[in-house]
């Protein structure tokens, strides 16, 4: 929360539509990379010029284009004079800390949502914004940094298989969605085993490594939470066909999606549940064996509190104490029955099952 907070304090004092960069770089450069295609033919590219996408804007053909990068704020500026899109589009584009969302425009659609994946290096769930402006020639995407969510739909285009060179962009823009969905339940089954891991461990040996594991679940709960409600509502408003840009027939794949969603929200419900349940487990297994340890150092004292007095006794510098003349009392007076009283005492607590 205090990451997103110190991005946002750089659009402080500007004015709507200002584009500034907000996040952080993850390429060294911005690529422009364009698929175009038809139901016979399908030509890949990458271009080295916002200039050189100005043909794919009223092409006959239907036109991906993917830019991956965000920081280089004047390619952007010309996309937005080549394109026609609206400063605050823009400006949200920029701003990869956005909610996900759908804003319908005469000439376009513009779409936010976020994709996840792990990352091995920092062993932890790692996000990123994915921004999509379609309209009925073309579909631009806006990444963060080259991931491979979209690979299985861009091998799709390339092998003509299925419906996504017959259709619209409107179908693409289903099946970019689509293929971010399907990354959830990736993730979620590796959340699963995870959580499923760390119960055992709290079960077995409870550990402070396991607290931060939890914290870390914890964290990752809220951030898909918070991508996945606000995905479910733009579906549903995309699913409702209430913009031109999106056809009827596009409305029940829609709802398909809409449905995995419903089933995500209601496992990321459930982990955030068990989460929370393996935090108080944790809790409960450190004071439980705490307890263990506090008895079994309470039994220890309390069977030398006899033995202690009568240490006590004898370690008096009395003259006159009359049993100390008996030649048998150190072995047998003292020892014999300091281990009598310390076999009596462990007996009694066994009989009383307090260990």
């Amino acid at each position: 929360m205090a990451r997103q907070i110190r991005h946002k304090s750089k659009n402080i004092g500007l004015s709507p539509g200002s584009l500034v960069f907000v996040g952080e770089k993850r390429t060294e450069k911005t690529t422009i990379n364009v698929i175009d295609y038809n139901e016979t033919a399908c030509d890949e590219k990458e271009l080295k010029s916002m200039e050189e996408c100005a043909v794919y804007r009223d092409s006959d053909t239907k036109s991906w284009i993917n830019i991956t990068g965000l920081d280089n704020v004047k390619l952007f500026e010309k996309m937005g004079e080549i394109f026609e899109i609206h400063p605050l589009v823009l400006e949200d584009i920029l701003n990869t800390e956005q909610r996900p969302k759908l804003e319908d425009f005469d000439r376009y659609l513009f779409l936010v949502f976020k994709i996840f994946y792990f990352s091995k290096d920092q062993n932890e769930i790692e996000s990123e914004q994915v921004s999509v402006i379609f309209s009925s020639k073309y579909l631009i995407t806006f990444q963060e940094k080259n991931c491979a969510v979209f690979d299985p739909v861009i091998e799709r285009i390339k092998s003509g298989k299925g419906k996504l060179r017959k259709a619209g962009t409107d179908y693409l823009a289903y099946a970019l969605i689509d293929a971010a969905v399907d990354s959830y339940f990736n993730l979620l089954e590796m959340i699963g085993e995870k959580i499923e891991n760390v119960e055992d461990e709290l079960i077995t040996n409870a550990r402070q490594e396991n607290l931060h594991t939890i914290h870390q679940l914890r964290r990752e709960m809220i951030l898909l939470r918070k991508s996945v409600w606000p995905l479910r509502e733009v579906i549903n408003l995309m699913e409702r066909g209430d913009s031109n840009h999106i056809k009827k027939s596009t409305g029940i794949f829609l709802r398909d999606v809409y449905d995995h969603t419903i089933q995500i929200i209601e496992t990321v419900e459930s982990y955030r549940d068990m989460v929370s349940g393996m935090l108080d487990t944790y809790l409960s297994s450190v004071s439980n064996r705490m307890n263990e340890v506090m008895k079994v150092l309470t039994i220890i004292a309390t069977i030398f509190i006899p033995i202690t007095f009568i240490a006590g006794v004898y370690g008096m510098n009395f003259h006159r104490m009359p049993e100390l003349s008996w030649h048998w009392m150190y072995p047998i007076g003292f020892w014999i029955l300091i281990a009598g009283i310390a076999l009596i005492m462990i007996f009694y607590f066994k009989r009383k099952r307090w260990f």
